[in-house]
């Protein structure tokens, strides 16, 4: 018989799924969809003043320009400084514990500023450069990918804090050699970094030069050629990828070649000025709006098992969905992307200039162009055709280990450019979803993409650890050993295994045995057992154990735990557990309240939430 404890832990889990989606629904733009607000930066500040340093030495005749970025170098410096450590350094977001990377870049601006006010803030910095090793610990830290250490140590090497015989070449003349060739030719950088690799290439041989003569004449004829092609991949808002930091190193290596009157660098110079927050900060890139939007939208939509009047539950209504599968569908690529070469039919996680199409935002796009349809609902030719070409560009990306990579198929062995567990289980549900919901999928297509999905499985049964868990490349913990996240690539493969059909099998059930035995006491999950718990990764568990026979009281103590932070007013509150490239941590405003909302709704629909099936939350947490 049901008691009043349960009737009012029902009512408590109801209203708070209630009110996320409300929250969720009052955060859209105008327009119709969602923007969300990523994390400012000291490492994106660090960069950006560098900078506009080396543009106000170089304004000497342009007095109104030195006096601009005079400005925006004051308040940079300022918020660096409001925003240092208790232990002398900083890490990537207001959030983050300091890490040496950062640091280092934000101490050298200061070195570089000379100015008495910021002396004993220097001595901070320098005292926990030294004990952490310094460009050894760099170096270490990226291991044998170049792509951020070498912004790194050249940014230093401008500053003056760093010789720049620590800095490691870099072979700018690849970059001549056709687009095609990029993955024959073992680039040192990951595929989007091509613009740093020419800039930052010319800077450190502008100021090292190189042993061999042979090398030497080939990198001096190359250099006019490259920068033409960097003139190329450079979006016309002059922002490479809409981040701030790849396109202050891109700027402040042209600036200390000289090229001040270059456009790439006029282009760059724009592109920062118009990216300073009101702080006098910047954040790692512009936004993610095509990413929270699907991401948004596949949170309303519900289990694709689900009984067909779950479609009544929607809370976008029909002009909505179809604001937003408007806006959707026009941020497909209808052409070859110019920066990686990519065909037509991704999508990138922004709508503006500066997005590349890649293998995680593309099938979310998928996801929500299918969700966006009411069960039965006939889809129209333009969605048809979007669908097939997004499928048809993730078959062509997929890497002949069976897994997808992010950008470029092949490019290289960097982790950017290898397959990688989160997208590849992202790339499977878009896949299977497509099959399930999608009618006349041409034959050769169909038989394509069945191939596709068992490359898809096997990859991941490979990548399996052996304590059940999968890594995710984009996301980690910095609680955890080695930055990792096992809980969130664990989550988000189990959840593709289940939706294929594969929850029986003895990996998935091995990986939600793993998920069980992580659940920290209080109810909710870290990365691992008994690390401090976060909406985020509380959510992501819960959405993936919905439905399994063995999890129904951990699913429950996990929105117990939810709830209890929708009611303190906790729950939108972020974690800085996403990865933008190379260890660069972010958080995003919208993940908490989007992965929370989905996590109540699947529960909601599978009846988590209905009479006799609530326990109280004593009695939750003492059988999870």
């Amino acid at each position: 018989m049901q008691n009043a404890a349960d009737t009012a832990e029902r009512t408590s889990l109801v209203d708070a799924s209630n009110q996320l989606t409300q929250l969720l629904l009052d955060l859209r733009t105008d327009g119709g969809w969602w923007e969300g607000e990523l994390s400012t930066s000291a490492l994106s500040t660090a960069t950006a003043v560098m900078a506009l340093s080396l543009a106000a030495k170089a304004a000497d005749g342009d007095e109104d320009d030195r006096q601009k970025y005079q400005q925006l170098i004051d308040g940079g410096l300022q918020w660096l400084a409001d925003n240092q450590n208790d232990d002398g350094g900083w890490g990537d977001t207001v959030l983050s514990v300091s890490n040496i990377s950062t640091t280092m870049l934000a101490d050298a601006v200061f070195h570089a500023a000379d100015r008495q006010e910021f002396a004993s803030l220097q001595a901070a910095s320098r005292k926990y450069i030294d004990d952490a090793g310094g460009v050894d610990a760099v170096l270490k830290r990226y291991g044998k990918d170049h792509t951020f250490s070498v912004p790194i140590l050249t940014h230093c090497a401008l500053a003056g804090t760093v010789d720049w015989k620590h800095v490691i070449p870099l072979p700018f003349e690849l970059s001549c050699v056709p687009a095609k060739f990029y993955a024959a030719v073992r680039m040192p950088v990951v595929s989007y970094a091509l613009p740093a690799l020419i800039a930052i290439g010319q800077v450190i041989f502008r100021h090292r030069g190189h042993w061999n003569p042979i090398v030497r004449w080939i990198r001096r004829r190359a250099t006019q050629p490259s920068l033409k092609v960097l003139e190329s991949i450079q979006p016309p808002n002059g922002g490479f990828l809409e981040a701030t930091p790849l396109t202050s190193f891109v700027c402040m290596s042209l600036l200390g070649c000289g090229y001040h009157d270059h456009i790439v660098t006029k282009r760059c110079l724009e592109f920062i000025v118009a990216s300073v927050r009101d702080d006098g900060s910047w954040p790692i890139d512009t936004n993610l709006t095509t990413w929270v939007t699907t991401l948004s939208v596949n949170a309303f939509a519900g289990d694709p098992h689900a009984d067909e009047t779950a479609a009544d539950t929607w809370p976008l209504d029909a002009d909505a969905r179809d604001s937003v599968r408007e806006w959707l569908l026009k941020q497909q690529y209808k052409k070859t992307h110019p920066y990686t070469n990519s065909p037509p039919g991704g999508w990138s996680w922004t709508d503006l200039p500066g997005g590349v199409p890649d293998a995680d935002d593309t099938p979310g796009a998928m996801l929500a162009v299918l969700n966006l349809r009411a069960v039965g609902e006939d889809f129209s030719p333009e969605e048809v055709a979007a669908l097939q070409n997004a499928a048809t560009w993730l078959l062509g990306l997929q890497n002949r280990d069976g897994g997808w990579p992010t950008f470029c198929r092949g490019w290289g062995t960097l982790p950017f450019d290898r397959s990688s567990n989160d997208l590849t289980a992202h790339v499977l549900r878009a896949l299977v979803q497509w099959q399930a919901k999608v009618s006349n999928i041409p034959s050769r297509t169909a038989a394509e993409t069945e191939t596709a999905i068992q490359k898809g499985v096997e990859y991941l049964k490979k990548t399996q650890a052996n304590d059940g868990t999968w890594l995710p490349l984009w996301f980690g913990n910095q609680h955890n050993t080695n930055d990792e996240n096992p809980l969130y690539g664990t989550a988000k493969v189990t959840l593709a295994l289940k939706e294929i059909g594969l929850q029986n099998h003895d990996y998935t059930q091995k990986a939600i045995a793993w998920l069980l035995d992580n659940q920290n006491d209080d109810g909710s999950w870290s990365a691992r057992k008994e690390l401090p718990g976060s909406t985020e990764e509380t959510a992501l568990a819960i959405e993936a154990l919905v439905g399994s026979a063995t999890a129904e009281k951990a699913v429950l103590a996990g929105a117990n735990w939810l709830a209890g932070r929708v009611e303190d007013g906790t729950i939108a509150d972020p974690s800085p557990i996403g990865f933008y490239f190379a260890k660069l941590w972010y958080f995003e405003q919208l993940y908490p309240v989007i992965f929370a909302t989905a996590a109540l709704r699947r529960c909601a629909e599978a009846g988590y939430f209905a009479n006799g099936k609530a326990l109280a939350v004593g009695d939750v947490l003492e059988g999870a």
